[in-house]
C-alpha cells in the first residue's frame, strides 16, 4: 500500500500484550520516535512517510516505518483497523521474515504473535523443527527428559498452548529453559506449561485455566476455525490507543501502566466473580494482588446504582500505601471511580468512627512502639522486675483489648490461647493491677494507643450492626419500613457504612480491625475482599478470620507468577524463609510452593565488611557502579534508623544525593532512596542494596531472651524478621546487593553467605 497523495480516514490502532514490555526496553530516542508515529499513523496510515506495506509470504502482517532504523510491525485486523505487535531494527525484520508468527488460538480466541527466532535464540539456543502433532518429545542435548513429555502436541494445544511454541514446549529439558519461554510467550500459554511443571494434573489444569479462557461455544461451530480478527482482537490481550496519552501511559508507568490495561485472564476472573461472601486473593510479592484490589475496586463501583455516596471502602495498614492507591485508582479508574470510594488507612477509619462518637477527645494517638516505652518507663517507676515490658505490651494488646476485657473479673475468665506463656491466677491478679495502672497513666497524660481507637471503634460498629439487625427483625415481624432515622449514637442514618469493602495487605490488620471492618457491612455477596501474603506480615498482628466472623473458605484463590522480581532474586528471597511455617488467616499454613518469575536477571551478589564504616563504604561503591540507571531507581535498605542516617550522610559526603525515606514518604524526589526495612512496605526498585544484615540486627538480639521465657513469642519474633527480610528482598526489580559486617544473618545461611570472604 503505497500513499495516493489524499488524505484518509483515521485509522484504529491497538497494542498488543507484551508489544509496551519490548518498546520500553528500547532507547529513550526510538520509544520517542514510537510515540510520533502513533499520533501520527492513527491520523493517516497511508501517508508516505510510513512506507506502510505487506511483508514477503505474510498476508496480515505489515511493516511501517518508525524512523530510519526502526520498524513498526502491525497485523491488520480489517480496513483501517491495526494492531501494534512489535517494534524492530529493520535488519532483524528483513532477515526473519519466516520467523514471525501469527495467528488466532483456537480455544481462547484470542491474537497471539510470537517472534519464533528470538524465543530459539534465547530459550534454546538451538534450532527447533516445524511442529508435527505425532512427533515424541526427544532428549535434550545433554540426555535430560523432556519437561512435557508425558503430554502430546494436540494435549498442550488443547490446553490453549500457542501452536507456534508448541514445538519448542515438547523440546524443553530445564525450568530455566521453561522460565525463559514463559517470558516470550502469550500469557495464557506461560501459566498453563507452568501450572503443568508444577505437577497439577492435566484436567484440573483445563477446568482452570483453558475452560474460563475458552471461546464461548456460540462464537464458534464445531469444526470450524475462529478467522474473524477484529472479533478477536477484542477478545486478545489488547488496547486501543485512543490519544497520545494512552500508550505514555502505559510504558511510564511501568508495570502499572501495563496491568491497568493487559490484566491476566486469571486475574481477571477473579476480578469480576460474584462471590458468595467473603473472599481471599493471596500470592507472593510481585504477583498482581494489589493490581487485584484495584480493578476489584473499579469493577464494584460501576456495578453500583447511580448517586453520589461512597459505598465501596479501600483500606489498608499503612499510611503510604493508602495515599499510593488513591493516585493508583484515580490512573485506573478516572475522577468518577474515586468520588465513590472511601479510601482511608485503617486507623484513620477507626478515628473517624470515635470521633463520631466523640467529638470533644483531644487525647493524643501513639503507636506501638511509644506504648511499649510507655510500659517501660510504668516499670521503672513501680519497680516492678518480675514482668517485662513487652510481655506485658503483648497481653494488653491481644487479650485485654483483643477481647475487649472491661473488668477484672472477665480478665479472669479472658481465653489466652496462642500467648505462650502460661500464667496463674495470682498471677492474672497483678497484669491485671499493671493493665489498669497503665491505662489511667495514659488518661493522665492525654494519650491513647492505636489499639485502643480500634478496640472502640470496633464496639461502635458492632453496637451499630446490632440496632440496623434489631430494627430489620422488627419490621419483618411488624410490616413496613419503620423509622430507619432511628437513633444510632450520632443522629445519622441506620444503615450500614458501606456496601463492599476491599482490604489491601490484609494480613497487616490485628482483631480489632477485622470486628470493625466486619460490622461495617453487612453479610451479603461481595462484602469483604481480602488480597495479602502471610509471607510478608511485618507487624505483630496474628488473627483467625473464622473467629472473627469472616469466613473465608471455599473462597480462597493464590496468584503464583510474579512479573516484578527476577527468578534468581525470588529464589534468593524465599531461602530466607527456610525453616519457617506460615498461616493462611485462617487457622490453616500456607506456602509458596509454584510461586515463580517470568524474569530474568543476575544473581544476587553476597558482600562481608569486617565494620559498618567498611560496608558504608561498600553502599557507596556498589550505587557509583550503578550509575547507569537514575538515582530514583536506586535504593538502599538498613534495620535501624540511625542507620539510615549514617547511610545518607556517607553518600552525601561522596557526591551522591540521597532522601530518606520517612513515614510521608521519601524526603525529597531526587536522589538514592535509603530508609529502614519497614518503610519499603509496597515500594519497589530497579536496584537494592540491603545492608546491615548482621547477626543481631537481623534480628536484633533481644529476640533470643525470650526463647527460653516464652518460645511462641520467640518463634512469631524471629518469623517476623525473616518476613521483613524477605519483603525488603522482594523490592528489587532487576538487581539486589545483600552486605552485612562481622557475622552474617542466620536467615542469610541458605544464601551461602558463611563461604563469603571480605
Amino acid at each position: 500500500m503505497t500513499s495516493t497523495g489524499s488524505p484518509t480516514a483515521g485509522a484504529t490502532l491497538r497494542l498488543l500484550d507484551k508489544a509496551d514490555k519490548e518498546i520500553v526496553k528500547l532507547d529513550r530516542a526510538i520509544v520517542g520516535a514510537v510515540y510520533k508515529f502513533q499520533h501520527e499513523f492513527r491520523k493517516n496510515p497511508e501517508a508516505a512517510g510510513f512506507d506502510l506495506k505487506p511483508l514477503k509470504g505474510h498476508e496480515r502482517l505489515w511493516s511501517a516505518r518508525v524512523n530510519r532504523e526502526y520498524r513498526a510491525l502491525l497485523l491488520r485486523l480489517g480496513g483501517n483497523d491495526w494492531l501494534l505487535v512489535s517494534v524492530k531494527h529493520r535488519g532483524h525484520v528483513h532477515r526473519n521474515l519466516d520467523r514471525f508468527a501469527y495467528g488466532i488460538n483456537q480455544i481462547t480466541g484470542a491474537i497471539e504473535y510470537v517472534d519464533l527466532q528470538i524465543v530459539e535464540d534465547d530459550v534454546l539456543r538451538r534450532p527447533v523443527p516445524a511442529a508435527d502433532p505425532a512427533q515424541e518429545s526427544a532428549p535434550g542435548p545433554g540426555g535430560e527428559p523432556p519437561l512435557f513429555a508425558q503430554y502430546s502436541a494436540q494435549q498442550l494445544a488443547d490446553l490453549g498452548v500457542a501452536e507456534p511454541l508448541i514445538p519448542i514446549a515438547l523440546k524443553l529439558t530445564t525450568d530455566d529453559e521453561l522460565l525463559g519461554l514463559a517470558e516470550y510467550a502469550p500469557r495464557h500459554t506461560g501459566e498453563v506449561l507452568l501450572r503443568l511443571r508444577d505437577g497439577i494434573p492435566y484436567e484440573q489444569v483445563k477446568e482452570e485455566l483453558a475452560e474460563p479462557a475458552a471461546i464461548a461455544p456460540e462464537e464458534r461451530r464445531e469444526g470450524t476455525l475462529v478467522e474473524d480478527w477484529q472479533a478477536a482482537a477484542d477478545r486478545s490481550q489488547a488496547v486501543v490507543i485512543t490519544d497520545d496519552d494512552s500508550l505514555r501511559s502505559i510504558i511510564e508507568e511501568g508495570d502499572f501502566g501495563r496491568w491497568k490495561v493487559f490484566l491476566h485472564p486469571t486475574q481477571e476472573k477473579l476480578v469480576h466473580r460474584t462471590f458468595s461472601g467473603p473472599a481471599r486473593v493471596g500470592g507472593g510479592p510481585g504477583t498482581g494482588k494489589t493490581i487485584v484490589a484495584l480493578h476489584r475496586v473499579r469493577h464494584l463501583v460501576e456495578q453500583l446504582p447511580p448517586g453520589h455516596n461512597r459505598p465501596v471502602l479501600l483500606t489498608t495498614f499503612n499510611k503510604n500505601l493508602a495515599a499510593d492507591l488513591r493516585s493508583r485508582l484515580l490512573s485506573l479508574g478516572g475522577p468518577q471511580t474515586l468520588a465513590r470510594v472511601d479510601i482511608l488507612n485503617v486507623d484513620q477509619l477507626a478515628t473517624r468512627v470515635v470521633s463520631e462518637s466523640d467529638p470533644g477527645n483531644t487525647k493524643r494517638r501513639i503507636d506501638d512502639a511509644q506504648a511499649l516505652r510507655e510500659w517501660r518507663q510504668l516499670l521503672v517507676e513501680a519497680g516492678e522486675n518480675r514482668w517485662d515490658a513487652e510481655f506485658l505490651s503483648d497481653e494488653w494488646n491481644q487479650v485485654v483489648l483483643g477481647q475487649a476485657v472491661a473488668s477484672r473479673a472477665e480478665y479472669f475468665r479472658a481465653r489466652r490461647a496462642g500467648r505462650g506463656r502460661s500464667v496463674s491466677r495470682s498471677d492474672r491478679a497483678e497484669i491485671w493491677q499493671l493493665a489498669e495502672r497503665f491505662t489511667q497513666r495514659l488518661d493522665v497524660r492525654g494519650l491513647e494507643t492505636h489499639r485502643q481507637i480500634a478496640e472502640r471503634a470496633a464496639q461502635l460498629e458492632i453496637a451499630r450492626k446490632n440496632k440496623i439487625e434489631e430494627r430489620r427483625r422488627q419490621q419483618e415481624e411488624h410490616g413496613g419500613p419503620g423509622n430507619i432515622h432511628a437513633e444510632s449514637g450520632t443522629g445519622a442514618w441506620l444503615r450500614y457504612r458501606y456496601r463492599h469493602i476491599v482490604v489491601d495487605e490484609a494480613q497487616d490488620l490485628g482483631a480489632a480491625h477485622w470486628k470493625m471492618l466486619r460490622a461495617m457491612v453487612p453479610q451479603e455477596p461481595d462484602d469483604l475482599f481480602l488480597v495479602g501474603d502471610t509471607h510478608q506480615r511485618i507487624y505483630d498482628n496474628q488473627v483467625t478470620l473464622g473467629s472473627l466472623g469472616i469466613n473465608i473458605r471455599g473462597r480462597s484463590a493464590r496468584l503464583t507468577l510474579s512479573y516484578r522480581t527476577t527468578r534468581e532474586i525470588l529464589g534468593s528471597a524465599i531461602g530466607i524463609l527456610e525453616g519457617t511455617d506460615y498461616d493462611d488467616l485462617d487457622g490453616a499454613t500456607e506456602d509458596l510452593a509454584g510461586y515463580r518469575s517470568v524474569l530474568h536477571g543476575g544473581r544476587p551478589t553476597l558482600r562481608r565488611a569486617d565494620s559498618w564504616d567498611q560496608e558504608l563504604d561498600l553502599v557507596v561503591e556498589q550505587v557509583q557502579a550503578w550509575h547507569d540507571v537514575p538515582r530514583e531507581s536506586v535504593a538502599v535498605c538498613v534495620p535501624t534508623n540511625d542507620m539510615a542516617d549514617e547511610v545518607v550522610s556517607r553518600l552525601g559526603r561522596r557526591g551522591i544525593t540521597a532522601a530518606k525515606i520517612t513515614g510521608e514518604g521519601p524526603r525529597g524526589s531526587e536522589g538514592v532512596h535509603v530508609g529502614t526495612m519497614y518503610r519499603f512496605k509496597g515500594l519497589e526498585y530497579r536496584r537494592l542494596i540491603i545492608a546491615g544484615v548482621s547477626e543481631g540486627l537481623v534480628p536484633r538480639s533481644a529476640v533470643d531472651s525470650w526463647e527460653r521465657t516464652d518460645r511462641l513469642r520467640h518463634r512469631r519474633e524471629l518469623q517476623r524478621a525473616r518476613s521483613l527480610l524477605f519483603v525488603a528482598a522482594t523490592r528489587a526489580r532487576d538487581a539486589l546487593t545483600i552486605s552485612w559486617h562481622g557475622e552474617p544473618s542466620r536467615f542469610l545461611h541458605s544464601l551461602g553467605a558463611d563461604s563469603v570472604r571480605g
